[in-house]
């Protein structure tokens, strides 16, 4: 360590990731931050804008910097002892690329960093490369250094979740990963090169428990990401790429049988083009999309639309302890441009491990299972990131809400939980309800058999359990009107849907203190899909007060205004 701080020296620290790696450490003054690309103009621009108070994000306290900066020129074509040797880190951290096209001697950084007594990690996302490292290994321990090569989304943070989900099973035989980035976030020219590498050519993976070729972006699988507890990502295709995940998992997982790695993006109308294209090259009409790379980008940054959200998702399947047959499922969502610091939150936690004296193994491999998923967890805390797990059994499937909400049901106060807890139940209370006036909302509200307006109405619900929905038949004094819910399936995986007449409305289960939001994510009439804008909502919620659940329903739109507003509270007999 130079000058009692840890000397790290970010190769592509000015670039998409290393700019977003050297903000997160920015605040640590125990660090020496070497921010280094070919361009010194570059590195000296980011790093006055880093020191700026609009550079800097706040997110870790306060607009100083605590760590000291300086941007240096660094070509990894060039002299590489020499310039390592005259800048003297402690760490190397390569956060260029695409490491698909590192030449000839792809490991050149990582050996010279060896030679020097220089730890080494990077955030390659090359199947070869990855993989490769372990060549290294001998060399590395021989040296008493550290290579880790993936200290990324993928394979990190993907086998963190996969570990945290395996003492489940006695025999996974299933696992399919995915990442869905946000339409808003600006995908670096890097990236776009090395997908577009291998679009349209063989991917390896496992079929049936034996090797196999799938095809780049053209091979795909549909899944909604939905962490228990919030509102899921819109069901998406996820498209196959070449992820380091392929060829480790078969090594990390006896008796494995199939592997899947994928990207969905939005909007989906373009991915489905990216697509057709890749197909131009696996028939031979296109020798590569990767010269396309720039247009390819500039076409994911003009077509930014839909929410500000991403997400990934790791999806393993096999069988219990039981021998019961089971499927485990970790999501994750980030909120707005969160989402692109996750891929340097692995060497982020491994930085700050290492200020703490916690040194990982020498020994140069991937780092699959050198973090563990709290490591990833206790970073995703600064940030509007939330993950779950979820666990499903194709046998005696639990209650309904139950089955929707995950590890999310544990959130659920007494008398929430009560009310959900499946099977026949019947319970009676009070209620308010207020009508609305216009000529549509009385139209829709005699279609559906709301009730009409009073106060303090007696109210009895009943509700029974039919195969995999239930039914709820709510009577508001006289009134009796009837709906079924059921968990959505296909595009509307993890989402409630309720149907009153011909109108199916899609709700997000949402826990939020002692609340349970029910949001509005689609609607259809008669099975026609709808504009979500157009979509019949407002505050609707349960709570638990004084230890009794009280509801709180509104149903209207922009075209009828309020339909009906219904509130009360509810016992179980």
């Amino acid at each position: 360590m130079s000058g009692g701080r840890l000397s790290l020296l970010i190769i592509g620290g000015y670039g998409t990731f290393g700019g977003r790696l050297a903000r997160l450490l920015g605040d640590e003054p125990r660090l020496r931050l070497l921010i280094a690309g070919r361009s010194l103009e570059k590195a000296d621009d980011f790093v006055a804008e880093l020191r700026s108070p609009r550079g800097w994000t706040g997110r870790l306290g306060g607009n100083d910097l605590g760590a000291w900066l300086q941007a240096v020129a660094f070509d990894r074509d060039g002299d590489l002892i020499e310039q390592l040797t005259r800048l003297r880190p402690d760490l190397v951290v390569d956060a260029s690329g695409p490491f698909q096209s590192f030449g000839e001697d792809p490991y050149k950084v990582v050996r010279a960093c060896i030679g020097l007594d220089i730890d080494y990690a990077d955030l390659a996302d090359s199947t070869g490369f990855v993989a490769g490292i372990s060549g290294l290994d001998a060399e590395a321990r021989a040296k008493g250094t550290f290579a880790l090569s993936g200290l990324s989304s993928l394979p990190a943070l993907s086998f963190a979740a996969l570990a945290a989900m395996a003492p489940q099973f006695s025999r996974i035989e299933s696992v399919a990963a995915g990442i869905a980035p946000s339409a808003h976030v600006k995908i670096g020219l890097n990236v776009v090169k090395a997908i577009a590498s291998y679009a349209g050519k063989p991917v390896a993976l496992l079929r049936e428990g034996r090797p196999a070729a799938g095809s780049g972006l053209i091979d795909d699988m549909r899944v909604t990401i939905a962490p228990p507890g919030v509102a899921p990502l819109a069901s998406r295709k996820f498209l196959l790429v070449d992820a380091p995940d392929l060829a480790l998992l078969p090594q990390h997982v006896p008796g494995l049988q199939s592997t899947f790695t994928g990207v969905g993006t939005e909007p989906q109308a373009l991915q489905r083009l990216l697509g057709l294209a890749a197909r131009l090259v696996r028939f031979r009409l296109l020798p590569s999309l990767r010269p396309f790379s720039r247009v390819l980008q500039e076409a994911s940054h003009g077509f930014a639309l839909g929410a500000h959200r991403g997400g990934m998702f790791v999806r393993a399947g096999g069988l219990d302890r039981d021998g019961r047959r089971i499927t485990s499922s970790w999501d994750l969502i980030a909120e707005g441009d969160d989402g692109p610091f996750i891929p340097v939150i692995g060497v982020e936690a491994l930085v700050r491990r290492l200020l703490e004296g916690i040194r990982p193994q020498s020994g140069a491999r991937p780092a699959a299972g050198e973090l563990s998923l709290a490591d990833f967890e206790a970073a995703f805390r600064r940030f509007k990131i939330t993950s779950g797990i979820r666990l499903d059994y194709e046998e005696e499937p639990p209650p309904l809400y139950r089955r929707i909400l995950g590890s999310a049901w544990q959130q659920l106060p007494p008398a929430l939980a009560a009310i959900h807890a499946g099977g026949t139940r019947l319970a009676s209370g009070r209620a308010r309800i207020e009508r609305g006036g216009g000529l549509l909302a009385r139209l829709v509200a005699g279609v559906i058999g709301f009730p009409p307006a009073g106060d303090d109405v007696p109210v009895a619900v009943r509700f029974a359990a039919d195969g995999d929905r239930e039914i709820w038949t709510r009577s508001f004094g006289a009134k009796t009107f009837r709906s079924w819910q059921a968990a959505g399936t296909g595009r509307e995986r993890h989402l409630l849907a309720e149907v009153f007449g011909p109108f199916r409305v899609l709700l997000a289960l949402v826990p939020e203190g002692r609340k349970l939001r029910l949001v509005v994510r689609g609607w259809r009439f008669c099975g026609i899909p709808l504009p979500l804008s157009l979509a019949p909502g407002g505050d609707t919620y349960e709570e638990e007060r004084d230890g009794r659940f009280h509801f709180h329903v509104e149903i209207g739109g922009r075209l009828t205004g309020l339909v009906v507003r219904y509130s009360g509270w509810l016992v179980l007999e």
